[in-house]
């Protein structure tokens, strides 16, 4: 049975607070409505959380809009993707913690309106991004179609991110991303870098216009741009098929380059920046998500299920 995951990405411009959630209400129904297949769809970083101008009004205005994720914000995004019956990542929004710190925190609704996975970003757009950085990778699967990583926006200038994410299983990355500025075609080069050197689907999908600099693009596990948006409101819609994550895994980009497959047994390369190594036991595919379970990685031969 093959495993297509239909995805919808809208790339629009951030709403203001009062009445975000009544806007996205009415957005997403319509959107599910003209894309009745579509199992995922997924809007910009903070396009619920309004904007503002300068430095200091952004701070205060990040400190006064965040709310806990059992919150009722939260509580009523959930009930708009139970309504609807999909798979909603609604940007990101401004998590406060139990503690009073407030994150950057993206979401993945499942169709019974649940909370299946919260990712905080880890690298907040310093000096720019006043919020606490998150300190944990995050995936999730989707029952029937795949593993899902979360990413944020400035995430994407860190390899680090998409290559632990791969690591632990993932075969689409989504991103949310809010990018206003001229660093955007750096992005669109870094998005491509992502996916090649993990051979993992991304999906960057960024504000639009007049505020954001759009082009929201879809790159495949070989590094081919499925789609590019311009800079206005738009959706991008797609399938994309996970057994080819699973192809090029095993037989290489362009049938060449098993990056997955270097290292023979035995081998290690020590990493003197992370203090740590690679090491061939756990250089697989998956071997993340085995090690957080306390579970040993594939030996020679074996094949790991992800």
């Amino acid at each position: 049975m093959s495993r297509c995951l239909p995805i919808v990405a809208v790339q629009a411009e951030p709403v203001p607070v009062e009445g975000a959630l009544d806007v996205f209400a009415r957005h997403v129904t319509g959107v599910a409505a003209d894309f009745s297949e579509a199992e995922l769809l997924i809007y910009p970083e903070l396009y619920l959380c309004g904007l503002n101008g300068r430095a200091e009004e952004r701070d205060a205005h990040m400190t006064e809009v965040a709310e806990p994720l059992d919150g009722p914000r939260l509580r009523r995004l959930q009930e708009v993707a139970g309504d609807l019956g999909r798979w909603i990542i609604p940007g990101s929004v401004y998590e406060r913690s139990a503690e009073g710190d407030v994150y950057n925190t993206t979401v993945l609704l499942s169709p019974q309106g649940e909370i299946a996975a919260s990712y905080r970003k880890m690298f907040p757009w310093r000096p720019y991004e006043v919020c606490r950085p998150g300190d944990r990778f995050v995936t999730v699967d989707i029952p029937d179609r795949g593993r899902i990583g979360l990413s944020i926006c400035y995430d994407t200038w860190f390899p680090e991110v998409t290559r632990h994410l791969a690591w632990m299983g993932a075969e689409v990355i989504v991103v949310p991303t809010l990018t206003p500025t001229s660093d955007r075609p750096q992005e669109l080069v870094l998005t491509q870098a992502n996916a090649i050197a993990n051979q993992v689907y991304v999906v960057s999908v960024n504000g639009a216009a007049p505020y954001g600099t759009g082009r929201s693009l879809i790159v495949d596990p070989e590094g081919l741009v499925r789609h590019l948006a311009g800079e206005g409101a738009t959706v991008i819609s797609d399938v994309l098929d996970l057994d080819a994550v699973t192809r090029v895994r095993r037989y290489g980009t362009t049938g060449l380059n098993r990056m997955w497959q270097q290292f023979r047994d035995g081998e290690a390369l020590e990493l003197p920046l992370y203090q740590g190594r690679i090491d061939s036991a756990t250089w697989c595919v998956g071997a993340g998500s085995r090690v957080r379970q306390g579970v040993a990685p594939p030996s020679d031969g074996e094949k790991d299920p992800v």
